[in-house]
């Protein structure tokens, strides 16, 4: 029996250590766990951009995980709201006027408002770009522009946002921005990882980018690293580097191009009160004031003018004169490049894909062409549209109001113009243009581009997610700390009863 004894100890301090080792060894595992299986949940971050445009004011809210992903933040469009109204640049004239578009604008910020977590408010960022037509107002009357802006900036800044500006932007930042909306849109802005930065050294190819507003007109495209110039922008997205040829036409909008046509059908009238305009179909008439021909830079006053005079235009619908009549708004002769769009202004060879948008879909979808055509099939719906009669329009096109189907043999013409002989796409090229409106449900242009940009300004709200709940922590540590404890006492009970 004496013999056993020992054995019978030994036994108990073995089994002591063991609990000793494994309530130690479960401390640590519970250390551990807590401490490398924590992981970020990122708070969504909100963005509004408020799209100031000659003819109108869009306000689009974005939303973005706050883990940013190399240098640019995950935008996705969630609202955009129409401003009711004309655009920014016909405030400061009539106070009436002005009062229904600053309502207008709180019934959208209204709805922007409900649209984003009441928590999120007072991070969310606001900004305000105004495009071509401040851009002319700004040429015209610095003092009145100067006045809308700071008007703006007052209401703006009241707002429960994070108001950072409200600017004219660049016909340069627009074409850029437009540029950056179509390739994030289309996953063509890679992340340069690891597998990446050996499988896609040059990243993926990029889509070129055309936009056409109401005042000015913008084309963007990729081109080699080695080409410069003052219409040439190196950027970084993802990590790769691009280097974009951008211009922007001041004027060369389908609203501000069609007053130059016009000017140059009134100038070759004999009588104001009876004006034939080949670019209206047959049997449309309306008259219209000089001053909404002539209240821009981009027309030259005549002589005679008088604001109030009234102008009778007679629809002729023929398409080769109203073409003969927009070929001449450009100036295709005057070069001092290798190549040049018009205008005298330098411009590289198109290359690869690109994405019309803005008033080239909407005039592509008038005359019945969406996405893809060929050049001689758009050319042949430009005639087609021009030489049918109003009724008959009016009969098939029954969604577009009168003020925009009067004007869609202009315009047509008018792309096929500026995209053939300006940018000189020919007959395999013009294959190539994609003429549409969104990329995955998100309206193309450049205010998301724009917000892709700023994102990378705005820090991330980071919150900890651990894998275990602070007081199951805390329970575990003290369970296995008195554990760990009370085998330490054991094992010095079981020391003092064998030695003694």
């Amino acid at each position: 029996m004496a013999s056993k004894q020992p054995i019978g100890y030994k036994c108990c301090i073995a089994g002591v250590l063991l609990l000793l080792l494994a309530s130690v060894a479960a401390l640590v595992a519970v250390a551990v766990i807590q401490d490398t299986w924590r992981f970020n949940d990122y708070s969504y971050e909100y963005g509004i951009v408020i799209d100031s445009g000659s003819s109108r004011s869009n306000i689009y809210l974005y939303k973005w995980p706050g883990e940013k992903e190399n240098e640019t933040g995950v935008v996705t469009e969630q609202m955009n709201c129409k401003v009711a109204g004309d655009g920014i640049s016909e405030m400061k004239v009539d106070k009436e006027k002005d009062a229904k578009s600053m309502a207008a604008f709180k019934v959208c910020i209204k709805d922007i408002t409900e649209a984003i977590p009441a928590e999120k408010c007072k991070t969310t960022t606001l900004f305000l770009g105004a495009t071509a037509g401040m851009r002319l107002l700004q040429q015209e009357n610095k003092q009145r522009s100067s006045e809308i802006m700071e008007d703006l900036r007052e209401y703006l800044s009241s707002l429960p946002f994070v108001f950072q500006n409200a600017s004219i932007i660049s016909g340069q930042e627009e074409g850029l921005y437009g540029w950056i909306t179509v390739n994030y849109l289309m996953g063509n802005l890679l992340e340069k990882n690891t597998w990446n930065k050996y499988v896609r050294p040059q990243g993926e190819k990029t889509v070129g980018s055309m936009d056409l507003g109401g005042a000015s007109t913008q084309i963007a495209f990729a081109v080699q690293s080695n080409l410069s110039g003052p219409d040439y922008l190196p950027v970084k997205l993802y990590g790769y580097p691009y280097n974009v040829y951008t211009h922007s036409f001041l004027c060369y909008g389908k609203n501000e191009a069609g007053k130059m046509v016009l000017d140059k059908v009134v100038r070759e009238s004999s009588h104001l009160n009876y004006i034939p305009n080949p670019c209206y179909p047959k049997g449309y008439n309306v008259t219209l004031s000089a001053s909404s021909i002539y209240d821009t830079q981009c027309t030259k006053i005549p002589n005679d003018y008088k604001p109030d005079q009234q102008l009778f235009f007679v629809g002729t619908g023929n398409s080769d004169m109203c073409l003969s009549m927009v070929k001449r708004i450009f100036d295709f002769q005057t070069c001092s490049s290798t190549q040049c769009s018009f205008n005298g202004v330098e411009q590289p060879p198109v290359t690869g894909e690109f994405m019309a948008y803005a008033g080239f879909f909407y005039t592509s979808k008038a005359i019945g062409l969406e996405g893809k055509s060929d050049l001689d099939q758009f050319n042949a719906s430009c005639t087609q549209f021009c030489e049918e009669k109003w009724t008959v329009l009016k009969e098939e096109k029954t969604g577009i109001s009168d003020r925009y189907l009067r004007t869609y043999c202009f315009s047509s013409h008018y792309v096929f113009t500026l995209l053939a002989d300006g940018y000189k796409f020919d007959k395999e090229t013009w294959k190539n243009i994609n003429f549409q409106k969104e990329v995955k449900d998100t309206n193309i242009g450049w205010s998301l581009g724009y917000m892709l940009t700023l994102s990378n300004m705005i820090p991330s709200e980071v919150k900890e997610i651990l894998p275990m709940t602070d007081p199951l922590f805390a329970g575990l540590i003290f369970l296995f700390s008195a554990l760990i404890i009370i085998t330490v006492v054991l094992v010095f009970i079981f020391l003092i009863r064998t030695c003694y």
